[in-house]
């Protein structure tokens, strides 16, 4: 919840003053400008370069905030760590009542500590003192330390002076104390607002991360094998899935036929999720690269076939009529009219598959696979190795991000005639 208010904080700072300097510097004098009506109408709003920037560097810097990243020069209050105590009071098995304190060292991640010394005193209860991580939390057994502790009616009535009972919990200085349901003392230090590294490392360490892999490898192959393998795979299936749906979707467009015969197998098919088809896949096809490219295949083919049948239903009738009127053949109108009006649909639909068959193929390599970026990503998850995961999924999404920009292009280079009548 702090993270979405902080985000929404940034969002609307970051718009009021990018929109107040914009008033300011530069009035606008160009056509959108000079529109009488912008709301609604798609021409008029174009991506704002500035609110990208600011949008990817908020990211970082909440990112950085939250895991006490060296990079930022602000952050969320962290765990806390140094040397803390707090008193408890015990009752012995005559109904005689002392107090002792117990001093905690509570030392970084990654650092190693030893317990304070301290003077164990004259009373029956005796001080103590232990050392434990950030994050972490230490059993204080009171009963063991003191005198008289392993009687029966010794027991501990109150910390920080604070009355307490098994299964309460009370706060201290720098954290809270918790009664186990056997009597014992539960410290955990306080843990703030930042994320622990095992949950989410910091920037700086992710990239210390993909610059190791980078040069060392993991699990026996490079970082570029494991990615170029998860690509290949996912070029094979969505080239098969093409070669395949688009002829479908065409057959279907233009033939009442076809429609009919293939239609409730493609809407059948289209809403069940690629992740679904793995168990069958894997009877059907074994668990070594048929078997991936194949789901990625299905991953791709019930949208690029629908993608083209909506391309040839979208065509304007008119232009078919005017063909016609000019002599035009059914090849010919198939050629020159439908195959060009139909190509803006069919590439929406591309890189929708493409973003597809891109998610699963990390599914696709959870079985079997000895290289590839989800293979990688799910080994690391078993040892618990967060940076390897974050930097995983960070690469797949600047590949996936890439490779919808290449289509981008593209689409704008093979179909310029998009968007005009």
């Amino acid at each position: 919840m702090s993270v979405l208010v902080f985000y929404i904080a940034i969002f609307a700072g970051a718009l009021f003053i990018v929109s107040l300097l914009r008033r300011m510097m530069t009035p606008r004098h160009d056509f959108t400008s000079l529109k009488t009506v912008t709301f609604g109408d798609e021409s008029a709003v174009r991506p704002d370069r500035a609110a990208s920037i600011i949008s990817v560097l908020t990211v970082f810097v909440i990112w950085g905030a939250f895991t006490g990243s060296s990079l930022m020069p602000i952050h969320v209050p962290g765990p806390y760590s140094g040397t803390t105590e707090f008193t408890y009071t015990a009752r012995n098995a005559a109904g005689e009542t002392d107090d002792a304190i117990v001093r905690v060292l509570v030392h970084k991640v990654g650092e190693d500590g030893e317990a304070p010394e301290i003077d164990p005193g004259d009373g029956f209860a005796k001080n103590d003192s232990d050392v434990l991580q950030e994050w972490r939390s230490e059993l204080i057994r009171a009963h063991a330390n003191d005198e008289g502790g392993d009687q029966d009616g010794y027991a501990v009535i109150a910390v920080d002076g604070q009355e307490i009972a098994p299964g309460e919990t009370v706060r201290v200085a720098d954290g809270t104390v918790a009664m186990t349901p056997k009597g014992s003392l539960n410290f955990t230090p306080r843990k703030g607002m930042q994320m622990e590294p095992i949950w989410l490392p910091s920037p700086e360490a992710t990239v210390q991360r993909f610059l190791e892999i980078a040069s060392e490898g993991y699990q026996n192959f490079t970082l570029w094998e494991h990615l170029g393998w998860s690509l290949l795979r996912v070029v094979a299936g969505f080239a098969l899935g093409s070669l395949v749906g688009i002829p479908l979707g065409y057959a279907m467009g233009l033939s009442g036929w076809f429609r009919g015969w293939f239609d409730p197998i493609v809407e059948f098919m289209r809403p069940v999720p690629p992740l679904a088809l793995i168990p069958l896949v894997i009877i059907w096809f074994g668990i070594w690269e048929t078997g991936k490219i194949v789901l990625l295949f299905l991953a791709a083919l019930w949208i690029m076939t629908i993608a083209a049948r909506a391309g040839v239903s979208g065509v304007s009738i008119s232009k078919i009529h005017a063909a016609y009127s000019l002599g035009a053949s059914k090849w010919q109108i198939l050629r020159h009219v439908i195959i060009p009006n139909s190509l803006p649909e069919i590439f929406t639909g591309a890189r929708v598959a493409m973003g597809v068959c891109w998610g699963t193929v990390v599914a696709a390599e959870l079985v079997a696979a000895q290289k590839g970026a989800g293979m990688m990503i799910i080994a690391a998850s078993k040892f618990q190795l967060t940076d390897i995961v974050i930097m995983g999924i960070v690469l797949i999404g600047i590949i996936g991000y890439g490779i919808d920009m290449l289509m981008r292009k593209a689409e704008r280079f093979l179909v310029p005639w998009k968007g005009q009548a």
